[in-house]
């Protein structure tokens, strides 16, 4: 099981969300606290400018980045959509 921490700025994001998207999304991190590596997730390296932080779908539109504070701990850092690479 993976621990879970939200930046501030994440949680700022989120909140500017519909109540039904922040739904989805909290289902998908309880999903990725469980398996991290499930298929619908899709999670991903980043290259480039956000080389060493990850990123896992929440739904077509929707991504989640994060970075990995050790093998079971991670920080959520920003969500939105393809927009959340150019933070």
């Amino acid at each position: 099981m993976i621990t879970v921490h939200f930046k501030p700025s994440f949680l700022k994001q989120f909140n500017k969300f519909s109540v039904a998207l922040q739904d989805e999304i909290e289902e998908k991190i309880e999903l990725f606290k469980k398996d991290p590596t499930h298929p619908s997730l899709k999670s991903h390296k980043l290259r480039g400018r956000l080389k060493g932080r990850f990123s896992f779908s929440v739904n077509y539109r929707i991504r989640i980045v994060f970075a990995c504070l050790s093998k079971k701990d991670v920080v959520l850092l920003s969500v939105g959509g393809h927009d959340v690479y150019q933070k």
